[in-house]
């Protein structure tokens, strides 16, 4: 990592374990109409594709979509779902281990940190607020903040301009394939962790440039720990 100075971060699941606040949202959506609920294991395998995937895999009851329920059904959903999540954003969910430290320690090594989720981004402001991240971040962007979303690179390649920085000087760090496929495309390294959701499959298998079970370790890599402690 010598020549790194940007490090991009995706948020559910690399830095928050969201899946409560999630799921609560989605059950009380599919409640409203008159569904039937799910577990909270169930759902955790069909979060990372931004929230109308999510609605439209709690609708199907799979993580496979059912492509035949109309889009007018979807949208209506969707909307509900927003609304019951404006309210419970940041109500269970949790930062995972580390994620201060190693977040804080790298900006204080002068590293620029930008967040890149799938998440609306009306949202992102309350989530880095809930879990004082906000001043941590020199950019954020989120699943409807440009034309496309992870796994295209064009997120990543957003920052890349707007920071002045070449993608070989950055690291995408996530918990999803398509944190890895949207690094790839945009010729970034990446990090893959392997405690957040990725549909079931193992993090490794998409051949990350580092596989990480503890998101500290990125400041051994840096050797950062020592010079902090």
């Amino acid at each position: 990592m010598r020549d790194i100075n940007t490090f991009l971060f995706d948020l559910d699941g690399t830095l928050v374990d969201s899946v409560p606040d999630l799921a609560t949202s989605l059950n009380l959506t599919l409640a409203e109409l008159r569904q039937s609920p799910f577990t909270l294991s169930e759902i955790r395998n069909w979060v990372g594709n931004g929230a109308r995937a999510l609605v439209h895999r709690g609708l199907s009851g799979s993580h496979k979509v059912d492509t035949t329920i109309p889009e007018s059904e979807i949208n209506d959903a969707l909307e509900i779902f927003l609304r019951h999540y404006t309210n419970y954003a940041c109500h269970a969910s949790e930062l995972y281990p580390n994620v201060i430290h190693t977040l804080r320690a790298l900006k204080q090594n002068g590293f620029k940190l930008a967040l890149v989720t799938n998440k609306p981004k009306a949202f992102i402001p309350t989530i880095l607020e809930g879990f004082n991240l906000d001043a941590l971040f020199d950019l954020c962007i989120g699943g409807d903040s440009l034309e496309e979303k992870k796994p295209s690179p064009l997120p990543l390649l957003y920052i890349c301009n707007a920071f002045n920085v070449s993608p070989s000087q950055c690291v995408m760090v996530g918990d999803s394939k398509n944190d890895i496929l949207a690094a790839k495309a945009a010729k970034m390294k990446s990090i893959g962790l392997t405690y957040g959701y990725n549909y079931g499959q193992d993090i490794s298998s998409f051949h990350p440039d580092w596989v990480m079970d503890d998101i500290g370790r990125i400041l051994d890599v840096l050797s950062l720990r020592q010079k902090l402690t």
